[in-house]
């Protein structure tokens, strides 16, 4: 069993991931309490893919956040950096681009997309600020960007009962669903770790994006940030 450090080793949160790509989805579910699926609503009206649009979902996993914008018509590009959760999701969609990507050196063109999202992905990429440089590099002028992330309850009182259950419900509960408990500890911190909403706002500006705001979902729980890049 993998768990990766918080230092965020590429092949240590590779391998980790792999580890459990075969339940991801599922214990995603059961410890969101049934939230991540509203989470991925609010992505996908927050995209607002359209038909014939290129889509970048970058740390898509095994492709479940991208099939809103396949749906909607768009040419959708899942891009992940596990082989196992790639290999997951090329059984269940075998028709869709897969591709092994690195979030820090993305395999892909400047201005190729209309859009790029990634969701629960970024907090795991080593160096945030050069995924957010690829992230603009990659994306068409007048293009947009969406990031869905984890980040920090606003309310003091509920903020405490959401870290009670992240360090001490969560580990448990993961032992119960999932192939690799150890790897929803390191999650558990990693979200701990994380930068607060503003401060991932100014750090999308710091990286070229402009229009940037951001939206608390679930409390604070999770934030959908938005940015678009000029003409």
């Amino acid at each position: 069993m993998t768990r990766a450090s918080l230092d965020k080793q590429p092949h240590e949160v590779a391998s980790m991931f792999d580890d459990v790509a075969a339940n991801y989805d599922l214990t995603n579910d059961v410890l969101s309490l049934g939230q991540a699926r509203l989470w991925r609503k609010e992505v996908a009206k927050a995209v607002h893919a359209r038909p014939a649009e290129k889509v970048l979902d970058l740390a898509a996993g095994t492709a479940t956040s991208s099939q809103p914008f396949v749906r909607a018509g768009a040419y959708v590009v899942p891009c992940d950096f596990s082989i196992g959760m790639l290999q997951v999701g090329k059984k269940r969609h075998p028709w869709m681009p897969f591709t092994a990507g690195d979030g820090m050196k993305l395999p892909f063109r400047d201005d190729v997309f209309d859009a790029v999202t990634i969701s629960f992905g970024l907090r795991n990429i080593q160096d945030t600020e050069a995924a957010l440089r690829e992230l603009y590099r990659v994306t068409k002028p007048g293009g947009r960007v969406v990031i869905c992330e984890f980040s920090h309850p606003t309310w003091a009182p509920f903020r405490m009962v959401y870290e009670e259950y992240l360090m001490r419900a969560l580990p448990p509960v993961a032992r119960a669903v999932s192939s690799n408990p150890d790897a929803y500890v390191y999650l558990a911190e990693s979200i701990q770790s994380w930068p607060d909403q503003p401060t991932l706002a100014e750090m999308l500006q710091k990286a070229g994006w402009s229009q940037v705001a951001w939206r608390n979902l679930t409390g604070g729980i999770v934030a959908l940030h938005r940015g678009s890049k000029a003409v």
